[in-house]
Formats: C-alpha cells, structure tokens, sequence
C-alpha cells in the first residue's frame, strides 16, 4: 500500500498548479478534437498489437474546481515490436511526467497535439514483451452536453447544494479521463481505482471496494478492484451517498451483494426500486445463465444523468418514474447489459446490435415473464412503432460507435434497439424458446452450459450469432439475417386470395432469398404456413376469416405502421 500512497500523493500534489477553466462548468466545454470524439473504427496495427494487462488509476476528483488529476500506471503486452507507444488520452489532460519502466521520459519524448499521446521509447519493445507505462496528468475534463447521448462529466449539486458528478463515455470513449486503448479489444484484463473525494462524499465505482481511506485534511480514498472491463465502462460517481445493501442468494447457489447508492431525502423511492433488484437478477439468470460478476457485486448508483451500463455500478437516473409495466425500465434495460454488452462484447460496434437489441428485447421479456403475453404484446407494439429502416442494422464496415448511434453520421440509430428487438422476437418465434435461450447462451458465455466459474468475458460478432443459431438449430438460418440485418427496408408478405385459395408471397429488398413460415389463422384454428422458396398457396373456404401472422410474431412491412409514422412526422 505504501507505493500506492506515494501515487497517490503525487496526483495531490499536482493539483494546486491546475489553473482554472473559463469554460468549467458550461456543457461542451472544454472541447474536445474529433478523435477524442472517435471511439472504435479502423485501428492502426501497432495499436491493435496491444493488450492492457492492468490498469491502476489513482484519481483526484475535485468538483468544486472541476478538475480531475490522475496517475495511471499501464501494463501492457505487445504481440509486435514498437518503438513508440500511442495511447489515447484527451489533449484538455496535460501531461507532466511519463515513466517506462519505472525510468522517466524526458518530456520531448512525447507529444499530445489531438488526443492520441504518442510516447516515444529510448529501448524498443520486441515482440512478447511486457512493460509498465505510468502517466501524470490533471486537467479539465470535457463537460457532457446531454448525457447519456453524448459523453463527459456532468457536474451537478443536490438539492441542499452538495456536490454530485458522474461520468459517461460510450460513444466518445474512455480516452475522456484516462490514458487508455479506445476500442473494444482495448478492453484491460484487470483495474484498480483509487478515487479521492471531498469530505462527506462517497465515490462507488466498478468492481470490489477494497479499502476506504481517510485523508487528514478530511478527504476519503476509495480503493475499488474489478475484472476484466470494457474501457468506456470504467465510471466515476461523486455524492453524498446513502447505500442499500442485501445479499443475493442465486439458483446456482453463489452468494454476493446487492448495493444501490442513492440521494438522501428519499429513501422511500430508494427502497422500492431496491426491491426489484432481486426479482430481476432471478429472470436473468433463469432465462440467461449466471450473473457475470457474482465475485464482484450487483451494484447501481444514482447518477445526474438517466443512465449507462457501467460494469457492476450501473448508473440510474430515471428519477423513480413508474408506467404500466410495474417496474422500472430503465433499471432493467442497463441490468441487461451486465450480460449483452459487459459480458458478450461486440467485437466490432458494427456488431452493436447485439448489445442494445437484445437489452431492449429483455424488457417485454421480462414483462412477459411477470404479467404473461398480453403485457409482452403491448411492449412490442410501442416498439414497432419507431423502426426507421433508414440505415441496415450490420453495415459491413468497421464504424466508430457514434456512425452507429447517431442516424445523422449514417448510421441506424436507434433502430438497433428496437429494430434489433424484434429481429430476436422473429428468431424466437421461428426456432423456439428453447433454441433461443440456447442461442443466447452461446453468444454470451461461449457455451451453452454456463455456472459460475466456467466462463469468463468474451467477445461476440453477428458472425458468430449466425454461427451459433446453425450449430444449436441444424439449420443454416443466413438468410434470415441477411434480410432482417444487412437490408435496410423490410421484407414485405403479399397476400393474394382467389376462390378457394390463398397465396403468400415474400417480396426481400434486393431480391433476396426469404423462406420465413408464416402462420394464418382461418376460422379461428392457426396453422404454420412453410414457405419454401418464399411463396405457398393454401386452401381457404370460400367465406372463412383469415388472419394471417394473427400473433404479429414476424418482423415485417406494415402499411399501417407507415401511415402511424407519417403522422407523427
């Protein structure tokens, strides 16, 4: 602990020399460069070569300057020879001393001209090699505008005036407060964070808290560890917390804590979102498999933001609000995360479906499993109702998170949320609840066996997703994904009725191949309609009622949802 106390202290010492920022507290201020802005994207091979091995981060969060100092000591492997190191790191961090290797660089040594440090070695790195980078930095960070939809810290106060901020870095990356790797595989092995707050704040982060420190000066240290992390999910929180805490007892038979850090003065409200921890931690685990950090803690945090899947310290904003469905939507979709996002990352954000359709798909599933199919019905609808359809869900491409979130860089938008939903709500209903859940279960551990201890965080693609709904169904289901994911507009069913008979017809953008049974209803009694080469013709009774895809359980074109979308235009 001693060299983490000399760390330490050297970040408090470099926080008096901080000059203040005209622009502290304005949103969008300091700004930042456009590859600051970057996350994810093409990688240059030399960065890509990288592995982050551990991340020790010792931060001094002083919000009433709104100012962060840091010393960020890396660990990191190299599968290819290097002479320099770049690591991302937004320029509004100054940088006042770099070690490798436990020597320090002379500063002409490095350079921070656009938010990508480029750090220049005395000795080349040889392939295999392991080395220690340690960077001292303090700065103004970037002032989110409208977090969660973009990125940075948000300083804000309680209502009896005490200091509250969060951070949030999704789309622009982590690179907003720390020296790191800003794309997915940049993910470090390990973290420890060591966070120093004001008197009277608490500061709950990802991972184990390990030590809390009290300063002389009145200040508190907050010692966290986690695992493995994506990087924009390692999260700063500053409050005058108040904490619930209850131990979960799982069906696998682990043990570990549930803890929900929220604002005095209304407990109430706190202890009635406390209660659905529980209830939703069993429906993931019954459907999905394990929580994935039962060694670490199920962890919330009330933020001054609606929210973000930070890995075991979910940030919760949605100020208690209730709706129809009896519980909280908010809670419930970030929860989701922990599994399709945190555990299962895309590999690539081209890939970022899998994390927001499937956490979006989690919602009517889980009023389903609480109120049964109507409730699941009504969650579906409100869903369809805001496909776009403007941009397809899996591009090819290699994009940066933001040309996957923002429609306005090209991208689908949120379309990979609830497009992506209800692509998952076609796939079940097409292979069944068991292949789903099997499917689900593949992509997320790798395995379609999980329990606690046989699994470990993993990478996932829609590559891999198709792979899996072969090997688990025997059926090669790759023109389903090549219509529903990597087509912008939907297939459309054509429905002919003459006589005595009735002809479905699928109609694929681009003329592609779409076999998807359809069932049709005829006087109340449904059969499953094959449709080999995308179009069968039935016998119907001249005079039935026919309903076709009565259970609205397929994914496709709706004059009458265009006419609703017209409108609201």
């Amino acid at each position: 602990m001693k060299a983490v106390s000399s760390v330490l202290a050297m970040a408090l010492v470099a926080t008096p020399a901080l000059a203040p920022h005209a622009f502290a507290q304005r949103p969008g201020q300091p700004p930042i460069s456009a590859l600051t802005m970057r996350t994810g994207g093409e990688v240059e091979p030399e960065r890509m070569a990288l592995r982050l091995e551990h991340a020790d981060l010792v931060l001094n969060v002083m919000p009433d300057e709104k100012k962060l100092a840091g010393v960020a000591t890396l660990t990191l492997t190299t599968a290819t020879a290097q002479t320099r190191l770049l690591i991302d790191l937004d320029k509004n961090f100054p940088v006042s001393e770099i070690s490798v290797d436990g020597r320090a660089l002379n500063a002409s040594a490095w350079t921070n001209a656009d938010g990508r440090l480029e750090i220049r070695l005395a000795r080349p790195l040889r392939a295999g090699a392991k080395t220690v980078l340690k960077i001292t930095y303090a700065g103004t960070p970037h002032v989110a505008i409208r977090a969660p939809w973009d990125d940075g810290i948000v300083w804000s106060k309680t209502r009896d005036g005490k200091a509250w901020a969060s951070t949030t870095a999704q789309g622009y990356g982590c690179d907003l407060f720390w020296p790191c790797l800003d794309f997915p595989q940049g993910e470090p092995a390990s973290v420890d964070l060591h966070i120093t707050v004001p008197a009277g704040l608490s500061a709950p982060s990802n991972g184990v808290l390990v030590k809390k420190e009290q300063l002389a000066d009145g200040r508190t240290t907050w010692h966290w560890r986690s695992g493995s992390v994506n990087p924009y999910l390692v999260s700063l929180n500053v409050g005058p917390y108040k904490e619930l805490t209850k131990t979960y007892t799982s069906r696998f038979g682990n043990k570990f804590p549930m803890t929900y850090w929220y604002l005095p003065g209304r407990e109430r409200q706190a202890e009635g979102l406390f209660a659905e921890f529980a209830p939703i931690l069993d429906f993931f685990e019954a459907n999905v498999g394990p929580y994935p950090w039962g060694n670490e803690k199920m962890g919330v945090v009330e933020t001054p933001y609606l929210g973000m899947e930070h890995q075991t310290i979910n940030a919760y904003g949605n100020n208690y609000v209730k709706d129809a469905t009896g519980f909280d939507w908010l809670l419930q979709h970030e929860f989701a995360h922990e599994w399709f996002g945190n555990q299962m990352t895309a590999a690539r954000w081209d890939d970022f479906w899998l994390h927001e359709g499937y956490a979006q798909y989690m919602q009517p599933l889980y009023g389903r499993w609480r109120e049964g199919e109507a409730r699941y019905a009504i969650m579906m609808e409100e869903f369809r109702l805001t496909i776009a359809n403007r941009q397809p869900l899996v591009s090819g491409r290699n994009p940066t998170s933001e040309e996957v979130y923002q429609d306005e860089n090209g991208g689908p938008g949120s379309d990979i949320y609830v497009k992506g939903a209800w692509v998952l709500h076609t796939l079940r209903n097409t292979i069944g609840d068991k292949a789903f859940w099997e499917v689900t279960r593949r992509v997320v551990y790798g395995r379609p066996d999980p329990a606690p201890g046989n699994f470990k965080p993993r990478f996932s693609s829609t590559d891999e997703f198709v792979e899996a709904v072969k090997i688990t169904t025997g059926k090669d289901y790759s023109w389903f994904f090549d219509v529903y994911l990597r087509q912008a507009a939907l297939p459309e069913l054509i429905q002919t009725r003459e006589g005595g008979k009735l002809t479905l017809s699928w109609k694929a953008p681009n003329g592609k191949p779409f076999p998807l049974p359809v069932e049709v209803q005829v006087d109340g009694k449904v059969q499953l309609v094959p449709m080999a080469g995308g179009s069968a013709t039935i016998d119907v009774p001249a005079g039935a009622h026919v309903v076709v895809d009565p259970a609205s359980r397929l994914l496709k074109r709706s004059e009458a949802v265009e006419a609703v979308q017209k409108g609201r235009r």
